[in-house]
């Protein structure tokens, strides 16, 4: 009764609250930046949605992960950056416009593409009659929910109360990061002795992704011949994941707590591979004349 609460009650609940407290920093200029930075929100998209979900296959197949755990890990894949990123892009002196633009843009784009992915994982890992089973529209719809509902009403209350919403806004967040850590560590609780007998093989592998694409996003940035800035951002986009999305996904959509794991082991390993990207990109990265620092939240 108390697996069900979790993943039915506060699974859910708390995604929303984390993607409302997004909503309250986002403003409608965000998604029209797309017109202006069009070259960078393109490769970004081709490192986050295309890239990214290849990157994790091809790895699966060369670590040997296959099953409920390779299903999970192309789940994290398929969701959408993590508004951690914000945070991350603004100590790494990337460009914080565009990292907001990005997850605003990408956070749309999941609705779409997050379904196709995890119906494919699930046909070629666990078998055609498991992805049968799961409607794409049906999941796109829930997708579209506890992601575009929340968001909104953040928007919304940002435009109607401004004041409320920036004196809310840190707190919010701050919640937001402490209700990500508590669903972590529920997720890992209820599945311990899988954690356990896997955290040798899984961990490395969530560490490796995350350098991995770290390095893939700023390196195709820079081919693109983007700016320094741009191509920080990018890095940081592309391996940042919205993984309570992904606990969602497993847990309440799809309904297998295993598949849950690998999403909060990413959760807990990106922030090892973001900050030690983002120190050492600020280490050599000129300072900005004037900077507002982003709230922080998953």
């Amino acid at each position: 009764m108390q697996n069900d609460l979790v993943s039915i009650i506060l699974l859910p609940l708390t995604l929303a609250f984390i993607m409302f407290a997004l909503g309250l920093g986002l403003a409608l200029s965000d998604f029209k930046r797309i017109f202006t930075q069009p070259r960078a929100l393109l490769v970004g998209a081709v490192c986050h949605f295309l890239l990214l979900p290849l990157a994790c296959h091809l790895m699966l197949d060369w670590w040997g992960i296959s099953g409920v755990f390779a299903v999970g890990f192309m789940i994290l894949a398929a969701c959408p950056t993590g508004s951690t990123s914000n945070l991350l892009t603004y100590l790494a002196r990337g460009d914080v416009a565009l990292a907001l633009s990005f997850t605003a843009v990408a956070s749309v784009l999941t609705i779409f593409t997050l379904p196709l992915i995890v119906t494919w994982a699930l046909g070629h890992y666990l078998g055609a009659a498991r992805a049968v089973d799961v409607p794409v529209g049906l999941m796109m719809g829930q997708v579209a929910l506890v992601l575009g509902v929340p968001v909104s009403l953040g928007m919304l209350a940002r435009q109607r109360w401004p004041a409320w919403a920036r004196r809310f806004e840190s707190r919010a967040t701050r919640i937001a990061t402490l209700l990500f850590l508590l669903i972590v560590v529920l997720a890992v609780l209820k599945n311990f002795a899988l954690v356990r007998s896997h955290i040798v093989s899984l961990a490395p592998f969530a560490l490796t992704l995350n350098l991995g694409m770290l390095a893939i996003g700023f390196g195709m940035a820079w081919l693109a011949r983007l700016s320094r800035s741009q191509a920080i951002t990018l890095g940081i986009e592309t391996a940042v994941q919205n993984a309570a999305l992904a606990l969602v996904i497993a847990s309440s959509v799809l309904k297998d707590d295993a598949m849950a794991i690998p999403g909060a082991l990413y959760g807990v390993t990106m922030y090892v591979g973001g900050l030690l990207f983002a120190l050492t990109m600020r280490r050599y990265a000129p300072a900005p004349a004037c900077a507002a620092a982003p709230a922080m939240n998953n």
